[in-house]
């Protein structure tokens, strides 16, 4: 194991900063937001609860990407928890090749919630979000969302994401 970082060694680079986070497994959701009636989506792990009084998450999304422009104008969202069966989902919305219209739902189960963003009904569960605050986070904007709604899905395993690959949970 690597030695930890004192003074006089070299600060961190983000390649070296990517590789350790990646140790750190998260689930796998899709955000999505609706701007001038056109849905947009995209895979979001990092993703946290902030506050149960009152009801926060928070997103991180890169500043540079369709998604960060569209929940800036539109100021609501969407989460959908995916379940280890929904990899294909996720790479989906991850894929910058796709389409940025609603193409991007062609063939799927989508419901839209209170704010009007489109939910996965399949999952695990959802989150539908107001956006309390927008935050810089460097490359990055840090989208704080108030729940207005939400719902548990199926009962089954998550999709995890570790070390640049998905994982699956041991059984009990």
């Amino acid at each position: 194991m690597q030695e930890p970082s004192s003074p006089g060694l070299s600060a961190p680079t983000p390649v070296e900063f990517r590789e350790l986070m990646g140790r750190f497994a998260t689930g796998v959701s899709v955000m999505t937001t609706v701007h001038d009636g056109t849905p947009h989506a995209m895979t979001a792990n990092a993703v946290t609860s902030v506050s149960l009084d009152p009801l926060l998450v928070l997103v991180s999304v890169e500043r540079r990407t369709v998604m960060a422009e569209r929940v800036t104008a539109s100021g609501v969202f969407a989460l959908s928890f995916l379940a280890a069966s929904q990899q294909e989902l996720s790479n989906r919305f991850a894929d910058p090749d796709r389409p940025l219209d609603e193409r991007q739902f062609a063939g799927l189960a989508t419901t839209a919630m209170a704010t009007g963003a489109p939910v996965l009904t399949d999952g695990l569960g959802w989150l539908d979000c107001e956006v309390w605050a927008i935050h810089d986070g460097g490359d990055h904007l840090l989208v704080l969302g108030e729940v207005v709604a939400m719902a548990a899905g199926t009962e089954v395993d998550p999709l995890v994401f570790y070390r640049g690959g998905y994982r699956r949970l041991d059984a009990e």
